[in-house]
């Protein structure tokens, strides 16, 4: 494997699982020392940083509520006080709250609400504690969705709404940082074999559903973390501001 991120300090927010834990792998295949953070899944979250520190690289996890934007600043001063730098940011961390259409008198608006708390505001809060720390010539990943460009169902409004601002922000970020080299991007995955998915799909995808994809099947983690891998190296560097669909074609 390749060790074109070493040296490379990362973090990876909600890194405890999914693809989230996909992409702290990925990074530590490619050399990179790795911090995650997560919410409550502290013996998940201990898990990956074995496997991490496994690989050789050094691996820390971090107990963070995204929701709690006071959080971001403790969040990055902890990464900066451990590995001495941060060069790549991952902003993966998000919920998922889908169902209902925006006239069901049974709407569950508070959590609604804290979806937008956990979806936007929280990676804005992350990234603006980390933007006058990261390494000049760094990294900023978000993670959206195909669903921040293309609504294909009812019931995810709110779930789209904050997909979609990541997108105004990042390439705000990416027009604002672009003097120190930092490159912004949005890497916006379909549907994935997470937990997330398995909630809103069940445990299988459904054949509606794969019909839509012209390359009928779903994605794997390994696909989506490698081109997040592809835009943290040193051959990401002159793409900035991209919204990057890894989704087999749904929604073209």
């Amino acid at each position: 494997m390749s060790q074109i991120l070493k040296g490379k300090v990362a973090l990876v927010t909600g890194g405890s699982r999914g693809l989230g834990a996909a992409t702290a792998e990925a990074l530590a295949d490619q050399g990179a020392d790795v911090a995650i953070s997560y919410v409550a899944s502290a013996g998940k979250a201990e898990a990956v940083v074995e496997r991490l520190r496994a690989k050789g690289v050094r691996a820390l996890a971090i107990q963070s509520d995204q929701a709690d934007t006071a959080a971001a600043k403790p969040l990055i001063d902890k990464v900066i006080a451990t590995f001495g730098k941060l060069d790549i940011l991952v902003n993966n961390a998000a919920i998922a709250v889908q169902g209902k259409t925006v006239d069901d008198p049974e709407l569950d608006v508070v959590n609604l609400d804290r979806q937008w708390q956990t979806n936007v505001l929280g990676p804005v809060s992350v990234t603006r504690a980390a933007a006058p720390v990261l390494s000049d010539g760094g990294r900023i990943l978000f993670i959206g969705s195909l669903f921040g460009t293309r609504v294909l169902v009812p019931g995810v409004a709110d779930y789209a709404g904050t997909k979609a601002a990541l997108i105004g922000y990042a390439k705000g970020v990416a027009r604002d940082l672009g003097r120190r080299n930092i490159t912004v991007n949005v890497v916006q995955p379909g549907v994935m074999p997470t937990d997330m998915s398995v909630e809103a799909l069940g445990d299988t995808v459904p054949d509606a559903l794969l019909d839509l994809h012209p390359i009928r099947r779903i994605a794997t983690l390994e696909e989506v973390s490698a081109l997040i891998c592809h835009l943290a190296g040193p051959h990401g560097g002159y793409m900035s501001g991209g919204v990057i669909d890894v989704a087999g074609g749904l929604g073209i």
